[in-house]
């Protein structure tokens, strides 16, 4: 290999909503400014986000897990059975083709973030995640065990976050793994920077996650926005999609915003209201904002996150069928996220794929 080229690392994030694909972003902003090359290979929205993050990356597009969620919280865990054929299926063609990418790109690594089926033997394979623990209520102790034993698979594991009592991500991030494999905590990881602006809203609204549940907050929460006295931005969070136009001149929409324009919407905002999604709290974390959490309706993981923020006495919470924007006065007796956090990966994460 000549000394002017670039190793080239694939890095494959989880389309389940934006946030394993927008965390992505600074691992493939690290690898570029540590000289290697990354190649991005997802599905759906993820890979459409990446293209317009980064348009001169070349793509690679994997086999959707087609992750749906119902309607009702009480079908969830068995709409999310189903998916979990279409997601074996899927990682079985990832497999397949992961295996001729390899040979055809020559990568010298892999970083999959939570997709099962991308990591190669004959290559170095990182996997990323927060979730050790995956919790799913009577059966977490299941779900956990099969979710390591995938873990096991690969060559090294990156927590994104901080080991300890300044974990993020609670018991998700800190549960002990039965195996040898290598686990480095990263601290948490955000695209986002802090940048000291003007506060042009009161309000900012960020949506985001699977269908249908996006689309079901969003139609509450532009009910309730009507009796809030101030101004307010909504980020629907969908790349394609009708307008709304039945909304006063004091609420902004945006259906969808790259990075610089998110991070100035979240620095000019007094007050956000999100899901419990963890790489949303990574980047509120990150900027030191006061935050109203909304966890989707049974996702076990964002509302074990929404209690563990409340326990900490950093942001309060409220099921999606109860909230109403009266309850954001609760934020006065939180004290929201420190301000101004931020990580600097080390370097030596990427001797693995010297």
């Amino acid at each position: 290999m000549k000394a002017t080229e670039r190793k080239k690392i694939l890095v494959a994030p989880l389309n389940w909503g934006l946030g394993h694909a927008s965390r992505c972003v600074v691992i493939v902003n690290f690898l570029i400014e540590n000289n290697f090359e990354p190649v991005i290979a997802s599905d759906g929205d993820a890979l459409v986000f990446f293209r317009k993050e980064f348009p001169d990356l070349k793509y690679h597009e994997l086999p959707s897990y087609d992750i749906k969620y119902s309607k009702k919280r009480s079908l969830l865990k068995l709409k999310l059975l189903f998916s979990s054929f279409s997601i074996i299926k899927a990682v079985r063609e990832e497999q397949s083709i992961v295996e001729k990418l390899v040979k055809q790109e020559k990568f010298h690594g892999i970083i999959s973030d939570n997709r099962f089926g991308v990591l190669h033997a004959s290559i170095p394979s990182v996997y990323m995640t927060h979730q050790l623990c995956v919790l799913s209520g009577h059966t977490t102790f299941l779900t956990s065990f099969i979710h390591q034993r995938i873990v096991s698979k690969f060559d090294e594991c990156w927590v994104p976050d901080c080991k300890g009592e300044n974990s993020l991500g609670g018991k998700l991030s800190m549960k002990q793994m039965k195996n040898n494999i290598s686990i480095k905590y990263l601290g948490p990881i955000s695209r986002l920077q802090f940048v000291d602006v003007e506060k042009k809203y009161d309000l900012l609204i960020v949506l985001s996650g699977p269908e249908p549940q996006r689309t079901l907050l969003e139609v509450k929460l532009l009910q309730e926005i009507k009796k809030f006295e101030g101004k307010v931005a909504l980020v629907r969070g969908v790349l394609s999609a009708s307008e709304i136009t039945d909304v006063s001149d004091d609420v902004d929409i945006f259906n969808y915003v790259l990075t610089h324009k998110v991070q100035e919407l979240i620095n000019q905002s007094e007050i956000v209201i999100s899901r419990s999604g963890y790489s949303s709290i990574m980047d509120l974390w990150k900027l030191g904002k006061k935050a109203f959490f909304i966890p989707t309706p049974g996702q076990s993981e964002q509302e074990y996150l929404a209690e563990f923020m409340r326990s900490r006495n950093i942001a309060p919470y409220a099921n999606q069928k109860d909230f109403k924007i009266e309850y954001l006065d609760q934020l006065a007796t939180y004290s929201g996220f420190e301000e101004n956090q931020n990580i600097e990966l080390d370097k030596s994460l990427l001797q693995i794929f010297k």
